[in-house]
C-alpha cells in the first residue's frame, strides 16, 4: 500500500469542490446580501 493510500486522496473530487462551492454559496450570499441591507440603513442612522 502506497504512503497516498493510508492517508487517503490528497486532492478533492470534482463532486468535493462542488459541494465546497455550494456550501460557501449557502453562507456567503445572505451574509452578503444582510450587509448590503446594513450598509444601506447606515445613513438613516446619522440622517
Amino acid at each position: 500500500m502506497s504512503p497516498q493510500q493510508a492517508t487517503g486522496s490528497a486532492t478533492w473530487g470534482p463532486l468535493q469542490w462542488v459541494g465546497a462551492v455550494l456550501a460557501w454559496l449557502w453562507v456567503g450570499v445572505p451574509f452578503a446580501y444582510g450587509l448590503y441591507e446594513l450598509v444601506l440603513k447606515i445613513p438613516a442612522l446619522f440622517g
